[in-house]
């Protein structure tokens, strides 16, 4: 293995496969969870997950993550266009960020547009599903491997 990333799941995500199908899908957080699993396998390396309705929580396991894994992944949800928290953590623990939304987010309401987390993250992948998941793993595994 060539190191841990960490995989964080905002606010409703685990409620994917039942939650407004139209806009997020059919797919639940599981299987948006073995797409990371498989991506990262490929890449040779491992995953640590995690998925909290709380903006603490979240912090948390970003802060825990510097020393123990090498990148994120984050799809913030709804904290994208809010948690200044989230942003500052990413900042603080200086790990490559990529960032993912399901939906295309600036084909939505306005207020989606705008991410304190993009200003942290190396790419953003957006509108392509639970697949986002894997192009986000894919490009931090190559941005590591650099």
């Amino acid at each position: 293995m060539s190191g841990r990333l960490l995989i964080v799941h905002g606010p409703n995500l685990n409620l994917l496969g039942t939650r407004e199908p139209d806009v997020y899908g059919t797919a639940t957080l599981e299987d948006a969870n073995d797409v990371c699993r498989a991506a990262a396998e490929a890449g040779g390396f491992a995953v640590d997950i995690v998925q909290s309705n709380h903006e603490g929580a979240l912090v948390d396991a970003i802060q825990a993550a510097q020393g123990t894994a090498v990148g994120i992944v984050i799809n913030p949800a709804a904290y994208t266009h809010t948690s200044v928290a989230i942003a500052d953590a990413l900042a603080a623990v200086g790990l490559p960020v990529v960032e993912v939304h399901l939906s295309n987010v600036h084909a939505r309401e306005p207020f989606r547009s705008h991410s304190y987390v993009s200003p942290h993250a190396s790419a953003v992948i957006a509108g392509a599903g639970i697949q986002g998941y894997r192009f986000a793993v894919e490009h931090l595994a190559a941005l590591l491997s650099d």
